[in-house]
């Protein structure tokens, strides 16, 4: 027994490596084909010269010069970064106070419920939040006569918040008390502690918070669908709709701007969001 002991541990020290698993990169590279060839096509067939999405004719800027040029178009990019912006700003201040209330705190009752309250729209689908919104909005557009985008700024912001809060949250959860309580050792009040110490340090948090949100309202078109009033169309329900009449290479062109645009956004919250080594 006292042989084999050795063996024992060194077997039970060895890590799982799922890549040594029998199939597992034939798998892989099946899963990563078929999640975004489709992509790769879409960007391929912007650059069409032809009216058809599946007959290449050639090279071309033309379909980028014609969205660009479309009065529905940058009329749609405008409401939709309009609502963008405001919401990833109002769900990210939302996102930080509640942040800080959830973890500049000594754990309470209820304070689970707090956390499952707040991520509550991660958890619900998007069509029962948005079905409740457009239930919720539509009595109180009969009772007000009121049809602005404002709904539409309220939803995003709520739908939101809870993916700017999970970044700002982990940042929090990840940074040094010390410096925090030597700020309190010598005499700073908490608003100074905060805008002295917490807040630089959070800076990054609240900047990968920010972004995320504003991709996820600019890529929204489920609760937009539901909650939009006549002629206030975003650009993600304008293209739904333009593809319920006619499919042109336009769509592939509008489409790959909206991929590049959150390619750069996740990329920087990525780079914002790591942890430091």
């Amino acid at each position: 027994m006292a042989e084999t002991t050795p063996v024992i541990k060194r077997r039970r020290g060895r890590g799982f490596d799922v890549r040594q698993q029998t199939g597992f990169t034939t798998i892989a590279m099946l899963c990563f084909v078929m999640l975004y060839a489709p992509i790769l096509t879409l960007v391929v067939y912007s650059f069409n010269a032809g009216t058809s999405v599946a007959i290449w004719a050639g090279f071309s800027w033309r379909w980028y010069e014609s969205a660009l040029a479309n009065t529905q178009v940058q009329d749609a990019s405008i409401r939709s970064l309009t609502i963008a912006s405001f919401a990833a700003v109002l769900s990210t201040i939302v996102a930080t106070m509640a942040a800080l209330a959830t973890t500049r705190t000594r754990n309470f009752p209820g304070l689970t419920f707090i956390y499952a309250f707040i991520n509550q729209p991660l958890m619900v689908p998007e069509i029962v939040t948005g079905v409740a919104l457009l239930i919720f909005f539509a009595s109180i557009k009969v009772a007000t006569g009121y049809t602005g985008l404002g709904y539409l700024l309220i939803a995003h912001t709520a739908f939101c918040i809870p993916f700017a809060y999970l970044p700002i949250r982990a940042r929090l959860e990840n940074m040094d008390l010390s410096l925090e309580r030597a700020a309190a050792d010598l005499y700073a009040t908490p608003f100074q502690t905060f805008r002295r110490v917490t807040l630089p340090l959070l800076w990054p948090g609240i900047l990968a918070g920010g972004m995320l949100a504003f991709v996820i309202s600019l890529d929204d078109v489920v609760i937009t669908e539901l909650v939009k009033s006549g002629g206030q169309d975003t650009l993600p329900t304008y293209m739904l709709g333009q593809l319920r009449r006619v499919v042109t290479p336009e769509m592939n062109a509008i489409s790959s701007v909206f991929l590049a645009i959150s390619i750069v956004m996740v990329t920087i919250f990525f780079l914002l969001n790591r942890k430091k080594t």
